[in-house]
């Protein structure tokens, strides 16, 4: 006996293929977001920890360019303290210098040469006389740039021909003016070798002190030489 399917078969075929791929469609559509959200998740997380990461980081920065502040403060504050510390050495040191700047003068000035007047203006004085001769004059020089041992780097700032006096008096002298320096304690102790530093050391315990309103700002009538 012969069989005859009279249902529409093929069409049955076709539909169910439809309905596979709809459904594998679905199935792919379904597995692409689920790996979309997976790699959405983990970019993300990564973005939240890179993000965590620079938050620390800015706030490392911002500790560190605070503390940078205050080291440079700080520094300033230093310098501030060394300028005084240097300030009150110095002036601790030049008590003695009218004492020290009088008695080289007295020293170092030869015969034949008058100072009329001085004057001190820091680390440098100013000195005005008269003298007998040209010779006279370079002599003061030497004296004051080799055999000091408080003033140094003497300087021939002006001298000329004049005259003094009246009459029988009048006598023709050489009218100059050199500039001078004169040393502190501190540069000349760092100067001077150990032994001698140790020496000026001991000699300061026994020095009394010279007040520091001693200095001159300008002197005249120093006796004739």
């Amino acid at each position: 006996m012969i069989r005859i399917n009279l249902l529409p078969h093929r069409e049955e075929k076709r539909k169910q293929r439809r309905q596979a791929f709809f459904a594998m469609l679905a199935l792919s559509a379904l597995v692409g977001g689920v790996i979309l959200m997976v790699i959405a998740g983990v970019i993300g997380n990564n973005i939240s920890n890179q993000t965590a990461r620079n938050t620390v980081i800015k706030n490392a920065n911002a500790k560190l360019d605070l503390e940078i502040k205050e080291i440079a403060s700080l520094r300033q504050e230093i310098d501030a303290l060394k300028a005084r510390q240097q300030a009150v050495e110095d002036l601790q040191s030049d008590r003695n210098q009218p004492v020290h700047l009088l008695d080289e003068l007295v020293k170092q000035v030869p015969e034949g040469v008058y100072l009329r007047s001085f004057k001190q203006e820091a680390q440098r004085v100013v000195l005005n006389g008269y003298a007998q001769s040209n010779e006279r004059v370079s002599e003061l020089l030497r004296n004051l740039s080799n055999s000091s041992p408080w003033l140094e780097h003497p300087d021939l700032i002006e001298i000329r021909s004049t005259g003094i006096g009246q009459g029988k008096d009048a006598k023709k002298v050489f009218e100059f003016t050199i500039n001078v320096g004169i040393k502190r304690e501190s540069n000349k102790e760092a100067q001077a070798p150990a032994g001698a530093k140790d020496a000026v050391a001991g000699a300061k315990a026994g020095v009394p002190a010279t007040p520091a309103a001693a200095t001159p700002a300008a002197a005249s009538g120093t006796p004739k030489h």
